[in-house]
C-alpha cells in the first residue's frame, strides 16, 4: 500500500502543467488586464485623477551642430556601383 501511494503522488507532480507558471498574457487575463508596451513612465498620477510629467523622467537628445557638415544624413536607395579596385583603395 505505502508503495502504491507513493507512486500515485510521483504521477500527480508529473502531471502538474507549467502553463500556469507562463507570462501572463492579454490573451489569457481578465478582461481590464493591460499589459502595456514596456515603456517607462514619465510621471505619476495624482489623489485627483490627473498626470503629472517629470522633467527629469523625459528623454533629453543632444545633437551637434551640423550646418557645415558635409555628408547626408540619408542613404539613396539607388546607390552608384563602385568597381573593385576604388573600393580596395579607401580600405587602406
Amino acid at each position: 500500500m505505502p508503495l502504491g501511494l507513493i507512486m500515485g503522488l510521483g504521477r500527480a507532480f508529473r502531471r502538474k502543467r507549467t502553463a500556469s507558471l507562463d507570462i501572463l498574457s492579454p490573451k489569457r487575463a481578465p478582461r481590464n488586464f493591460y499589459k502595456g508596451k514596456n515603456c517607462k513612465p514619465t510621471g505619476f498620477h495624482t489623489r485627483k485623477g490627473g498626470y503629472v510629467v517629470v522633467q527629469d523622467k523625459l528623454p533629453n537628445y543632444i545633437v551637434p551642430d551640423l550646418t557645415d557638415f558635409k555628408l547626408k544624413p540619408y542613404v539613396s536607395q539607388c546607390p552608384k556601383e563602385v568597381k573593385a579596385a576604388e573600393s580596395a583603395g579607401a580600405t587602406k
